[in-house]
């Protein structure tokens, strides 16, 4: 089982380890499928699967009557995604797996353009640097990096304090 691309995505305290490796088009996140694991949330699946539709060379027309658990653009690339994260919430993590993949397909894209032994149906765009411009402008590889503030001594939260008494 080789990996063709490995990447790491973090959000809040959410921290995703993405591995992308030749076969049938699985999406699986810590061993389950990626609709069970995210609860069928419709936001969640499209924002996880979004920077595979960077690769995808034509539109996709009706994306939401299509089944979520495999998108065309997995099937013809038959790259499995392989995904394990842990800490915050569902959405941190969301975000810090949708980080993980988009940095994961630009060291794939780089590795592909740089063997030349490697097999070209792996990726049909051009090159490397077409994929990562697409995913940067579309904000995929921009990493979030706002975080909770810390609670300070004296007050009730990080910002509230009680009520102040002039007498």
């Amino acid at each position: 089982m080789e990996f063709l691309a490995k990447a790491v995505g973090r959000r809040k305290e959410a921290v995703a380890q993405v591995q992308i490796k030749h076969g049938t088009g699985l999406f699986i996140i810590n061993n389950k499928p990626a609709q069970e694991y995210l609860q069928n949330d419709f936001y969640s699946l499209l924002s996880v699967k979004a920077p595979f539709d960077v690769l995808s060379t034509s539109k996709q027309t009706d994306t939401v009557a299509s089944d979520l658990s495999l998108t065309p653009v997995e099937q013809n690339l038959k790259l499995d995604t392989i995904v394990k994260v842990k800490g915050g919430g569902l959405m941190g993590q969301t975000e810090a797996i949708r980080l993980g993949i988009s940095r994961a397909l630009c060291l794939l894209s780089a590795n592909t353009n740089s063997s030349p032994n490697t097999t070209s149906e792996t990726l049909p765009i051009l090159n490397a640097l077409d994929i990562r411009k697409q995913l940067k402008d579309k904000g995929y590889l921009t990493q979030d990096s706002r975080v909770k503030e810390r609670r300070k001594y004296g007050l009730k939260k990080a910002r509230k304090a009680s009520q102040y008494h002039k007498r």
